[in-house]
């Protein structure tokens, strides 16, 4: 007959082992390259921050930082592809506030992969930039705001397309500020700006780098900033909330995630690289030309950050009545 004392030993041994063995895996991470899962094509502006993230990390942990492209989709298989990695950390999601706050909002399956991902830390923030035609007799917030109202629906906005944080920028703008406008969705910025600047529509809110090259070239006008910046390169751009619609703010982000059970102190020595990284004014610098500041945060912010905006957002989204289908 089986000693039963023998087999508890034997299990508690067992278990022993286990556990120490799981320790050292994570006491000693990273030992290996860390694939970093972009939730967009290569070379947009997440492409962009996240490469230079990636290299910082890598110098700051001792291992390469590998970036994984899975773009379209809404993010989905790029979110599947970290929520069902194995939880040790060496797949990470570097995501937008979109696929984490926005995209869970109108879409089930994404809602259903967010919930096996966890925060790791907030790496960057960047406001939208607000930019008219060059057509359009307006040079300010104010003026573009009279300008709706002594034109009520006959001013359109373009967007990358229906549900994108450019879309419900638009609709946040149109209510606080209680004009008529219309929504134009496009299949991506680039097809919008070229629009904008013939004058066949005559806003849009968008990220820096896709509109710089045409603000610089006066083809397009940028009159506002959705939050303050500390990038020199938007210093010259006027923040709305402060200049013709108080109340009005939003950010664009990006985070790192991780899958759901990863080990706390693999948690702790990622967020720690990243602090260390945040103080680097080389890194910091580079990101200003992306109209992108470098703003990390700890795992636990991260996540009160993306719950007050999932409530913002929901708000925006059920008001106007916005649906995927």
């Amino acid at each position: 007959m089986r000693n039963p004392s023998l087999v508890r030993t034997a299990f508690a041994c067992i278990a022993a082992v286990c556990g120490s063995h799981v320790l050292a895996q994570s006491g000693s991470y990273p030992n290996k390259p860390v694939k970093m899962v972009v939730p967009f094509a290569a070379g947009g502006p997440a492409d962009v921050v996240a490469r230079e993230v990636g290299v910082a990390l890598g110098k700051e942990l001792g291992q390469s930082f590998v970036i994984d492209n899975l773009g379209g989709g809404a993010g989905l298989p790029a979110m599947n592809s970290v929520s069902r990695a194995n939880s040790d950390g060496y797949t990470l999601l570097f995501a937008a506030s979109g696929n984490i706050v926005i995209q869970p909002l109108l879409t089930k399956s994404v809602a259903d992969a967010a919930k096996h991902l966890m925060p790791v830390g907030m790496v960057s923030t960047s406001p939208h930039v607000l930019v008219v035609s060059a057509k359009l007799p307006v040079q300010s917030t104010q003026q573009l705001i009279a300008y709706a109202k002594a034109n009520p629906g006959k001013v359109n906005f373009g967007s990358a397309g229906v549900g994108g944080l450019a879309h419900l920028g638009m609709e946040q703008f149109k209510a606080t500020a209680k004009i008529d406008i219309n929504h134009v969705p496009y299949k991506g910025t680039s097809l919008v700006v070229n629009d904008l600047v013939s004058g066949e529509v005559q806003g849009l809110f968008s990220s820096f780098p896709s509109l710089k090259g045409m603000i610089d070239k006066g083809a397009i006008r940028a009159i506002g900033l959705t939050a303050p910046s500390t990038s020199p390169s938007l210093k010259s751009i006027p923040v709305i909330s402060a200049s013709g619609l108080p109340g009005f703010q939003y950010t664009t982000w990006y985070g790192i995630y991780a899958t759901a059970g990863t080990p706390s102190d693999v948690i702790t020595r990622l967020n720690a690289a990243l602090v260390k990284i945040g103080n680097d004014k080389t890194l910091r610098e580079r990101l200003d030309t992306q109209g992108v500041d470098l703003h990390v945060t700890s795992a636990d912010d991260l996540e009160k950050q993306a719950r007050q905006e999932t409530a913002q957002w929901d708000k925006v989204i059920r008001s106007a009545k916005i649906s995927l289908n």
